[in-house]
């Protein structure tokens, strides 16, 4: 039976193909691929090479068909892993030159030649979506626009964003009417044409929380918005982060539900919670080299009762310093996010550079201002004891007692973008408190205190911090003021190379007790490179400061230092090795600290 004309044709065709192919009459094992004209370009040098059906049978030994075929695919298929950065009609040339042994390395020179652009883009929305700012403005900004390189990426990403947008706005009717891209690759050309019909904008319908525990009306206070109003998904995003903060759940499920919206396009909302562990217990070893050795037991409350009220407790107890909290905390959901909290404190500490004991008492409301800004307004008592001298008479402590009764605020504000590794982006932290003398305390004071930590990527692998703190005390009689009020220096969050509270005014030797200052300034700079961009990095830093008592006294201690870095999941881990350079009590200091560092 005679072959059909066009097999013919085709098989005419492939043969005359492999032919042309050099070194295609044997087999041969392929040994290497490279890819040359696109060394400048890695995400298209790489999008080839993935592309390549020759790229995975490096180091095999082929057969005289199956290597043919791979050479023969090969400038088709690097043709098409072009085509998504716009080069629709690039020249690709395969060579396969044989070495000893018949292993062959596969060489694919590439021109990309003449990308295509954008020649006309026709993007709408139609319907009440098209008179929505925030959608029209996503409109103007869809790219590429006219003039651009048709990126199959960033088309995707914009058409992909306006319609997540109108879903995320409660146009959840909308769909396609135009969805079209013409490439003309002998004019250079892409014409784009995208339509949507949004359909009616639904708006927020009852909430409903499905859980079993909680007094009805207690999570119902977190319901932000009312109902009728617009349909947002940030609404919902801004309860869920509100759940997720109680920790009072181990899953938190929010289903928008617009297919049994209400006649008046009002979509419910289901909110299925699922109860989390009712204790936590914590514990463990802790070393300083001041504290000495020590054990850490802590037991968290997650939720009291059906109010919704927490109970912790901590307890560090090592050789030198011991402390003990107790914190009872109530939901205060009006106005402001936030927690009702009264808390005491006993807190006893003997070591090279003080001999102190309080005991604390403590009120306060938190809230969250905005998505940035979280404030805490307190009232605390303190009652304090500390020694610095020896009755020569009896041999024992001379001590000296503070009781203070004061208003404090203080104020977090985080606007990085990324929280457990920023790049880019401010956080900061202020505080200020007072008491007045007749008012429960000893003596009148106003105190304020602010640091600020800034963070600047550097291409992909760098990032520059710095750093900056300050605080004064305004007094009459700083010798009432306890040491726990008072500034010191020194430490992984203040002058690295120095101790902890190492830095400030001190009694006489030999006791070198740490008075701590009436004012303290500390400043900052570290550069981090992560090798080749990964998790792990090393860091070189300078930090300076004093704490001080007044401008004669003012003498700045720098420490300067090297470090590593681990980029973990769950935030960054530093290790940092430093040495003071202003008479520090010892050569080098180690530190060891996780989290954000914000």
């Amino acid at each position: 039976m005679p072959l059909p004309l066009p097999f013919l044709r085709c098989a005419i065709a492939l043969l005359a193909a492999l032919a042309a192919i050099p070194g295609a009459q044997a087999r041969g094992t392929i040994d290497r691929v490279e890819i040359r004209g696109l060394e400048a370009h890695p995400a298209m040098e790489n999008n080839v090479r993935l592309a390549l059906g020759v790229n995975t049978a490096v180091g095999e030994q082929q057969g005289e068909a199956r290597l043919e075929f791979l050479l023969f695919n090969a400038e088709r298929e690097a043709r098409q892993a072009l085509e998504p950065f716009g080069y629709y009609s690039p020249t690709i040339t395969v060579d396969s030159p044989r070495g000893v042994d018949d292993r062959v390395t596969v060489v694919v020179h590439v021109d990309r030649g003449e990308p295509v652009r954008v020649r006309e883009s026709d993007v709408s929305i139609l319907g009440p979506g098209g008179e929505d700012p925030y959608l029209v403005a996503d409109i103007k900004a869809f790219r590429p626009a006219p003039g651009e390189v048709f990126d199959h990426t960033t088309y995707d990403a914009s058409r992909d964003g306006i319609s997540r947008r109108l879903a995320e706005r409660g146009y959840f009717d909308a769909d396609f009417m135009r969805r079209e891209v013409r490439v003309t690759r002998a004019d250079f050309a892409a014409d784009i044409d995208l339509a949507w019909d949004s359909g009616f904008r639904y708006d927020m319908g009852p909430t409903t929380f499905h859980q079993d525990y909680f007094r009805p009306g207690l999570l119902e206070k977190l319901v932000t918005w009312e109902e009728g109003s617009y349909f947002h998904q940030g609404k919902l995003d801004r309860l869920r982060q509100s759940l997720v903060r109680l920790d009072y759940f181990s899953a938190i499920d929010i289903q928008p539900r617009p297919q049994d919206a209400s006649d008046d396009f009002r979509v419910p909302v289901d909110v299925n919670l699922v109860l989390a562990k009712r204790t936590v217990y914590s514990a463990g070893l802790s070393y300083g080299t001041e504290s000495g050795l020590g054990v850490r037991f802590g037991m968290e409350r997650r939720y009291v009762n059906s109010r919704g009220h927490k109970l912790v407790t901590d307890l560090d107890y090592a050789q030198n310093r011991k402390n003990l909290l107790v914190q009872y905390r109530m939901p205060a959901f009006a106005w402001l996010d936030g927690w009702y909290t009264v808390a005491a404190s006993a807190y006893d500490e003997q070591t090279d550079y003080i001999d102190m004991r309080h005991v604390k008492l403590l009120a306060s409301r938190s809230g969250e201002l905005n998505d940035r800004w979280t404030a805490v307004a307190s009232l605390i008592a303190l009652r304090e004891r500390w020694s610095y001298d020896m009755d020569v008479t009896t041999g024992g402590r001379l001590y000296s007692y503070s009781t203070l009764f004061y208003p404090e605020v203080t104020g977090n504000y985080i606007g990085v973008d990324n929280r457990l590794f920023p790049r880019h982006g401010l956080s900061a932290s202020v505080a200020l408190r007072g008491g007045a003398d007749g008012a429960g305390s000893d003596t009148s004071f106003v105190q304020g205190w602010g640091s600020a930590t800034w963070f600047q990527g550097m291409g992909e692998a760098d990032r520059l911090i710095l750093r900056g703190e300050g605080g004064a005390t305004w007094t009459r009689n700083l010798v009432a003021m306890p040491p726990s009020l008072r500034f010191f220096a020194g430490g992984d969050r203040s002058i690295r190379g120095y101790a902890w509270r190492e830095v400030g005014p001190r009694t006489p030797p030999p006791d070198n007790f740490a008075l701590g200052g009436r004012y303290v300034v500390t400043a900052s700079a570290e550069y981090e490179h992560y090798f080749n961009a990964g998790p792990w990095g090393m860091a070189a830093f300078v930090d300076t400061g004093d704490a001080f008592d007044g401008k004669n006294d003012f003498r700045l201690r720098t420490g300067v230092g090297l470090g590593a870095r681990w980029r973990s999941p769950i935030g960054g881990v530093r290790i940092d090795v430093a040495r003071g350079l202003n008479d520090p009590d010892s050569v080098v200091q180690i530190y060891l600290s996780l989290g954000a560092n914000l």
